[in-house]
């Protein structure tokens, strides 16, 4: 037997070769298939206890749903068009539609989502508020059939939304989330995506883009999967909700008049005692600038000094926060009773709702009774009961600590004293930072009607 000489570079590419080669064909292979039997049995487990079980098509491998959505019979036509209208070669045009659906698409991770994002979330909600939780009426929540998809529509206050309602809702189902471009830096968006959500862009989008994009929002829709949308799109700057931008709803009303599984949407309001984001957002609302994007590495260490805080018992948390959720909407009764239904009509109905819905937490009563004009501490107390009595005979909810006016009252003060919101004169309260107070009472005057 004769011997063969290699020179060492030869032989390192070999191996090197020889290594992916069993790597691709055996030990990966094996690797996903290991993974993906863990995952089902999570699955499994999960879904006895959920009241919505998680659907088949969230558990569709991502570079499936990729195929699927570059291959959908309507996309394919847009990219036909797009190359017609900018000159491209159909290819061209094609990987373009590609690289929107891998933008879009989520990869949807139970295990992410219930172990590391449900839990998180949890923590985060208890560690800054006292948060509360109810319903306009229980028995039309329970009522929803089961094969309809379900949709909540909420107003946007706070990033900490994304947080809470996963929380609240993750002992019935998951949902999948809407998200901006904010949300697209690593190691964020990893995580983000591994939790269902799927990426939408806010600016800059041709008729291609917004076709991959709706088709995935009714493709999703039609395979039942729960979602979760802000119709305003993003963060109110005054406090006030405002109307709803039609993109996402549109996709929405546009395969229910085709047929198909039945839509209800579940209007949500959301309230704080205080929004973390609350001077960033009143400084946008003045300058008209929007950039305000905090540091992922700037938020961990807030969130480290918080939690340190709160473990030392120096620190009691944000006050309250609140979840409540309207009356369910069904889009077929809708679309039975108004076949012509607009996407305007919808949207304006909705975010209706959304506003009947919308608790009512200590400060922003406390701030909407200090906006209404020079107020002393005698005078307090009578605006602040006479407003009270104004919302509950509005049905509002108002969740308010089992204290006395007074305790309420003096808590909410020490609050935006503390903050330097207001100053205490002689003559009465003087608001330092009338944008912080005025954003606080917004949604007080907004229920009650009032234009201020």
């Amino acid at each position: 037997m004769g011997t063969v000489e290699l020179p060492v570079w030869l032989l390192v590419l070999i191996l090197g070769f020889a290594s992916v080669t069993f790597a691709s064909h055996f030990l990966f292979p094996s690797v996903r298939w290991f993974v993906r039997r863990r995952m089902e049995r999570l699955v499994l487990r999960m879904n006895q206890r959920l009241k919505r079980p998680i659907e088949p098509f969230k558990l569709l491998e991502r570079q499936d749903l990729i195929q699927q959505l570059s291959y959908d019979p309507q996309v394919l036509d847009a990219v036909l068009y797009h190359a017609r209208e900018d000159g491209l070669p159909r290819n061209v045009a094609f990987e373009r539609a590609r690289r929107y659906a891998r933008e879009i698409v989520p990869a949807f991770s139970a295990r992410t989502y219930f172990n590391v994002a449900g839990r998180v979330a949890k923590w985060l909600s208890l560690l800054m508020y006292r948060v509360d939780v109810s319903a306009r009426d229980e028995s039309a929540l329970q009522h929803i059939p089961q094969d309809a998809t379900v949709i909540f529509v909420m107003n946007h206050r706070s990033n900490m939304d994304y947080v809470l309602l996963t929380w609240v809702a993750s002992s019935q189902m998951t949902l999948s989330y809407a998200v901006g471009e904010w949300a697209r830096v690593w190691p964020l968006s990893g995580l983000i995506r591994a939790m269902g959500a799927y990426f939408i862009r806010r600016r800059n989008l041709n008729p291609l883009y917004r076709k991959v994009l709706e088709r995935y929002v009714q493709t999703a829709t039609q395979e039942g999967v729960a979602q979760a949308i802000f119709p305003e799109g993003r963060l109110s700057l005054d406090g006030r909700i405002a109307p709803a931008r039609l993109g996402l709803l549109s996709y929405i009303l546009s395969a229910a008049k085709s047929g198909g599984r039945p839509v209800v949407f579940v209007p949500v309001g959301l309230n704080y005692d205080r929004v973390l984001e609350d001077r960033l957002l009143v400084k946008a609302g003045e300058t008209g600038e929007r950039r305000f994007r905090a540091g992922l590495g700037g938020i961990m260490i807030y969130v480290a000094r918080m939690f340190w805080r709160r473990l030392w018992g120096k620190w009691d948390g944000f006050g309250q926060a609140a979840v409540r959720y309207g009356e369910p909407v069904d889009l077929s009764a809708l679309l039975k009773d108004e076949p012509d239904l607009s996407a305007e009509a919808m949207g304006h109905l909705l975010m209706a709702r959304v506003g009947e819905a919308l608790p009512v937490t200590p400060l922003p009563l406390i701030a909407a009774a200090l906006s209404s004009g020079a107020m002393t501490r005698a005078a307090l107390p009578a605006a602040f009961a006479g407003l009270r009595a104004r919302l509950e005979a509005r049905g509002t909810r108002l969740v308010l600590p089992e204290a006395s006016a007074e305790v309420i009252l003096e808590q909410g003060l020490t609050h935006l004293l503390q903050r330097r919101i207001l100053e205490e004169r002689p003559e009465g309260f003087l608001a330092v930072k009338a944008g912080l107070l005025d954003y606080y009472a917004a949604s007080v005057w907004q229920i009650l009607g009032d234009p201020r």
